[in-house]
């Protein structure tokens, strides 16, 4: 059984960095695409970032790509979302995601993703 586990969210002020982790068990994802996607209270679930490795193709949601970087960890089966220059708009559930193929296309619709986790909380104040 596939899981996927994300932790690293937490509270922080505006201006400040989070990091956080997602690890998966009950397969590997090499080659295929690890994404992290966000949820604010009433709003769509929005894409934020996909990476596939080894070799990328890396994506970033719009206007991301300056504060946040994705990054694999692969022997650990681990996909990381370095978050800097947080913003109280940055706030949301963040929800880590596995494809189960090796297509990139549609790489920003949820419905392109087998596998997710239950989120994890990222609250920014002002």
């Amino acid at each position: 059984q596939v899981q996927l586990v994300e932790s690293g969210g937490g509270l922080v002020q505006a201006g400040g960095s989070l990091r956080l982790s997602c690890a998966a068990s009950g397969r590997t994802f090499s080659n295929k695409l690890m994404a992290w996607f966000r949820q604010a209270p009433g709003k769509e679930r929005d894409f934020v970032a996909a990476n596939r490795w080894p070799g990328g193709p890396t994506y970033y949601g719009d206007s991301l790509a300056g504060r946040f970087t994705i990054s694999r960890d692969n022997a650990e089966n681990t996909v990381y979302l370095q978050m800097n220059s947080l913003k109280p708009e940055d706030t949301a559930v963040y929800y880590c995601a596995a494809r189960a193929t090796t297509f990139l296309s549609n790489y920003d619709h949820t419905t392109s993703y087998d596998f997710w986790g239950q989120g994890t909380q990222v609250t920014v104040s002002s």
